[in-house]
């Protein structure tokens, strides 16, 4: 009988520790597993961050990255669009995964781990291979990135310069803001060998005098997008074209109540270029200059709504060409005050930019980011009826203002 217990008491304490070791050998398995991990994830590349620009020659979007990466593309259809595989890396947890790039060359880009090894970006445009340039670049202070270019690209575009600057300097996830229209983040390459065949004509600058007062004076109008190039769109869906027209009919109204002459690059839902909706970006962004040119305007005023990521920005901002004259700082003031105290909208400050549209035009040139599609309140407010009196009336007090 004792013997019969003691056996019982041995066989339990022997399943305790079979037990105690099926634990041991599955905490041991598991650390190893972690470690393996750890190792694996080590050795491939961190995708930290995602940022985006753009202005009227490319869109540019730019991965950074804690390693070298090597990436294979393809094409999808219906919609077109572009797919970057990045091998061995994986995608920062805290990283945002969709971007509105707002731009005709590239509308959004998507992030996903689309398998253990491989990062998947997929980019919607409808650009062709001849319209995109893809290259890595180490250096300044992020360390590794991937660039992603689309638009008027050339074989040499790899080493176009990129404004390194400060981190976050061009839009990502960061709580900073690109206009949708882009500015200089993106420059022309400073290689000479790169530039050797490009020849852009340089026009003295000259600084105009006019006499006091609206009435006589000959002003362009340009909305911006139109047809088929949306522009950016709000978060009920309100287009970018259909708020920047609207306001452009409206300030024509007001500008010739006080005797100007208007001149519109656009009075419908088109394109501007004759070509229409088969012209290129260069070719539509020319064909508003030319009018403006052609007409020997005293001013031009190009009218755009801006758009973030995220929906907290908001405000107004004036673009002068940074080469151009003082006038064009002066004229990207006033008319950014009058818009500013007239929707109450906070104001961005006014900016030197390189938009295709101020460096391209003859006389004193703005772009204006009137106020935040992005942003639901200001989407709201520039969807209105006053609200698009209140823009043009703004807009108008700045035009009274420049010429005194």
């Amino acid at each position: 009988m004792h013997f019969l217990k003691a056996k019982g008491i041995f066989l339990h304490f022997a399943g305790i520790m079979l037990l105690l070791a099926g634990f041991l050998m599955f905490f041991a398995s598991s650390e190893a597993q972690a470690a393996t991990f750890a190792q694996r994830m080590a050795n491939m590349a961190e995708i930290k961050d995602i940022r985006v620009s753009s202005n009227g020659d490319r869109a540019r979007i730019v991965l950074d990255t804690t390693k070298d990466v090597t990436f294979k593309t393809s094409v999808l259809s219906n919609p077109q669009r572009i797919v970057v595989d990045i091998q061995g890396a994986w995608i920062s947890s805290d990283l945002k995964k969709t971007i509105n790039v707002g731009s005709r060359f590239a509308k959004s880009v998507r992030l996903a781990q689309f398998d253990p090894n491989t990062v998947r970006v997929v980019i919607e445009s409808s650009m062709n291979e001849s319209n995109r340039n893809f290259f890595t670049l180490n250096g300044g202070d992020t360390g590794h990135r991937l660039v992603l270019d689309f638009g008027n690209v050339s074989k040499g575009s790899g080493g176009a310069a990129i404004d390194f600057g400060k981190k976050g300097s061009e839009t990502g996830n960061k709580d900073n803001t690109q206009p949708s229209s882009g500015d200089d983040t993106i420059t022309p390459s400073t290689n000479p060998e790169e530039n050797k065949d490009k020849k852009e004509e340089v026009i003295p600058v000259v600084e105009p005098e006019f006499t006091p007062g609206i009435k006589g004076k000959k002003i362009t109008i340009d909305a911006g997008h139109g047809g088929s190039d949306v522009g950016a769109i709000g978060p009920t869906g309100v287009t970018e074209k259909s708020i920047t027209l609207r306001i452009a009919q409206e300030l024509q109204r007001q500008l010739k109540a006080e005797g100007a002459e208007v001149i519109m690059t656009r009075i419908k839902d088109t394109e501007v270029s004759p070509k229409r909706g088969k012209a290129t970006d260069i070719e539509e962004l020319q064909a508003r200059c030319d009018v403006a040119n052609k007409n020997n305007s005293d001013i031009f005023v190009s009218i755009h709504m801006d758009s973030f990521t995220s929906s907290s920005p908001s405000g107004t901002t004036g673009y002068y060409y940074g080469k151009g004259t003082k006038a064009s700082v002066r004229l990207a003031q006033c008319i950014s005050d009058g818009v500013v105290s007239a929707l109450s909208t906070g104001h961005r400050g006014v900016k030197s930019c390189n938009f295709y549209v101020v460096r391209h035009t003859t006389m004193p040139a703005v772009l204006l980011e009137t106020a935040f599609i992005s942003n639901e309140k200001e989407e709201r407010l520039l969807n209105s009826d006053a609200g698009i009196k209140k823009a043009a009336s703004g807009i108008l007090a700045g035009i009274r203002k420049f010429f005194g």
